[in-house]
């Protein structure tokens, strides 16, 4: 099946096209939807199957300049057909880009992810947008997007990805902005866009130096070679990469469009915001993780800005009374734990735990929007409370979600989160930042995510409804569209994590499926030996721990995570379910305290301040002076025009007697002038 590869992001991109063009005019809703979840679906199956092809690569035959198989590295290459045939570029190379598409461990896992949890948000979205208007367009645009996340996954090279990088924006903006007469929907896909340019921009530098420094763009090649450049040019790209993937995975300082970009359908915040767009940024250094290895200064930079957001974004997340923009940065505080993970060269926990979010944010985010149904449309934590009698479906799955987002043993959150805090501590990188500051900032993100998300909650399912009487009336559960693919979520969340358990937890079998299946992507030779130790495949560091002292250190440190985790559970019950006028006490005596949090640190006014607004001033004077200098400038060269026309038309008179005269006076004065 390895030959059809080209077939998943097509698959989709048909649907787009029949239901885009079709869709408003000839197709039933049924017929839509069927169009839309039927494109998806067998782009899974065809994913499952090719993914499943991986393990009897030696029985497939390689096709010069069509399909290229290494079975030692686990990778086939698919060439469509020549994309870009430049001339010599620098370093006397040839400037060529093929269309093509690569299958590893590493693309397997993104593609089993993003068709197999995007199936369920299609199915899910045929009962959420069964009333709305423009329900051909929403399902164009879902169709899309995933066309354009398959290709960014699957992509050969980085122009191939960056195509599929440069869609997911697109799609991204026209998916937040679905519900476009709405000010709010308008704005925030334009942040969204505007923010994500920023990214990019550096995205297009690090493809040109990379392009300057190897002579070629395809992965394979790139990654095959980074031990011929310097550490600190492989840094100076990886920070640049690093910058466009801070813009898609929302990132400080780029991290502000994500909350906004809630304003979009609650299927969109989930599929797009929550499982698969926002994790591109972590894929794509995973992808190039060998070039980071080479480079580890930019693993510093790395962690540490995962580290910072994890943290930073779960104290913004405390005051929030929108429940979905609390899980926009539970999201954004997730995203760094994926970072923090990837900037301690512990890239296979970082997929790991994409993996697993995936499945537990994608049940939050799915189930907030059964809680807004149910609610006919209400989003806030405030107007709600007392849900959980009447969701009797929507409250188990989301309290199961809300349980592994916590890390509570057993879930799939426990086994990613519990190792991303491990290889924090155990892998201080070799320009000295110490692992425990790492560790220390994770775990208290850890105790802080525990607390918001059972505050969610409490105000949401326990406690004395708060609505009004017309929304209490209606509160039912949502139609089984929307429950089945709760249920399925909710399985994932608990058995996901089972496939990756660490040698701690299994008592020293190595029976990590999952590591070992990404090892193959993860092993960098060429990335140099003190560098390459550093890589996931290695298990020297896990070996070492066993051999001296056994894990009664990280058996520890797992406790003491699982104490905070209980306090922030403890808290959160005490204030929202026990005694609920204690928040209020709190925010009335350290109001500046309340305040800040409420208001996220005023970052985006801060923004509004040193960056908006001085923009539009300078485009207001840049207009006046377009107006009145270089309009006043072309139109004084009319006037002048038309002045010397009118002097200019007086010797015009039709006259010839008028014109031997001017002939001949002008035949005078040049005599004159030569004599």
């Amino acid at each position: 099946m390895v030959s059809l590869l080209y077939l998943i992001p097509l698959l989709p991109l048909a649907g787009f096209v029949v239901n885009g063009l079709l869709g408003k005019r000839y197709l039933p809703k049924w017929a839509i939807s069927t169009v839309a979840c039927g494109s998806v679906l067998l782009a899974f199956l065809l994913s499952l199957s090719a993914v499943l092809s991986l393990n009897r690569l030696d029985s497939i035959a390689a096709v010069p300049g069509h399909l290229q198989v290494d079975v030692a590295a686990k990778r086939v290459t698919l060439t469509v057909t020549q994309w870009i045939a430049g001339g010599a570029g620098l370093n006397s190379a040839d400037f060529t880009i093929p269309w093509g598409f690569t299958l590893d461990p590493l693309s397997a896992v993104m593609l089993l992810v993003v068709t197999g949890v995007g199936f369920l948000i299609h199915v899910y979205s045929v009962g959420y947008m069964a009333h709305e208007e423009g329900y051909w367009r929403y399902f164009a645009y879902l169709n899309l997007f995933m066309a354009m996340m398959l290709t960014l996954v699957l992509g050969s090279s980085f122009p191939v990805m960056f195509v599929g990088w440069e869609g997911v924006g697109l799609c991204s903006y026209l998916l937040i902005g679905f519900d476009y007469p709405k000010d709010s929907a308008a704005d925030a896909g334009r942040k969204a866009f505007i923010v994500n340019r920023i990214g990019d921009m550096a995205f297009v530098l690090a493809m040109a130096w990379i392009f300057a420094s190897f002579g070629t763009l395809g992965f394979a090649e790139v990654m095959g070679k980074v031990g011929k450049i310097a550490p600190s040019a492989a840094a100076g790209i990886g920070l640049l990469l690093f910058i466009g993937a801070c813009g898609k995975s929302a990132q400080i300082p780029l991290y502000v469009w994500l909350p906004d970009a809630m304003a979009g359908p609650t299927p969109v915040s989930a599929l797009i915001h929550a499982a698969t767009m926002v994790t591109a940024g972590v894929y794509m250094i995973c992808r190039c993780s060998a070039l980071y290895l080479q480079g580890p200064a930019a693993l510093t930079v790395v962690a540490v800005v995962g580290a910072l957001t994890a943290l930073l974004a779960a104290t913004m997340a405390l005051r929030q009374n929108d429940i979905k923009k609390v899980l926009a940065y539970s999201t954004v505080s997730q995203l760094g734990y994926m970072f923090l993970a990837a900037g301690v060269g512990a890239f296979s926990v970082a997929i790991f735990h994409l993996m697993t979010h995936a499945f537990f944010k994608a049940l939050l985010f799915l189930g907030s929007g059964s809680v807004i149904h149910a609610m006919s449309g209400e989003q806030d934590l405030r107007k709600m409370g007392g849900l959980k009698k009447y969701l009797g479906i929507t409250y188990p799955t989301f309290l199961i979600a809300t349980l592994a987002i916590a890390g509570i043993p057993g879930l799939s959150g426990f086994f990613s989160k519990d190792e991303i805090l491990w290889k924090a501590l155990g892998r201080e990188n070799p320009y000295g930042l110490g692992g425990p500051w790492l560790w220390i900032a994770g775990v208290a993100a850890a105790g802080l995510t525990t607390f918001y998300m059972f505050r969610l909650v409490f105000l949401a399912f326990f406690g004395e409804g708060r609505m009004d009487a017309e929304t209490a009336h209606h509160i039912h559960e949502s139609p089984k569209l929307m429950t089945i693919p709760l249920l399925v979520l909710a399985v994932l969340s608990v058995v996901g994590g089972w496939v990756g358990i660490p040698r701690s937890l299994s008592f020293g079998a190595d029976i990590n499926a999952f590591e070992h299946f990404l090892a193959p992507v993860f092993e960098h030779p060429a990335a140099g030996t003190a560098q390459a130790s550093m890589a996931e495949g290695s298990m020297a560091a896990s070996g070492s721990l066993s051999t001296e002292g056994g894990y009664g250190l990280e058996y520890l440190l797992m406790l003491a995570t699982l104490g905070i985790v209980a306090v922030g559970f403890v808290v959160a019950r005490r204030f929202y379910r026990d005694r609920p006028e204690i928040p209020q006490r709190l925010a009335d005596r350290f109001p500046a305290l309340g305040n800040l949090l409420l208001n996220k640190y005023y970052v985006d006014e801060l923004y509004d301040v040193a960056i908006v607004q001085p923009y539009w001033r300078l485009c207001d004077f840049l207009s006046s002076f377009d107006k009145q200098f270089i309009d006043g400038l072309v139109n004084a060269v009319g006037a002048l025009t038309e002045v010397c026309s009118q002097i200019i038309k007086l010797f015009q008179t039709g006259q010839v007697r008028r014109y031997a005269l001017w002939f001949m006076l002008g035949a005078i004065a040049l005599l004159w002038y030569l004599v």
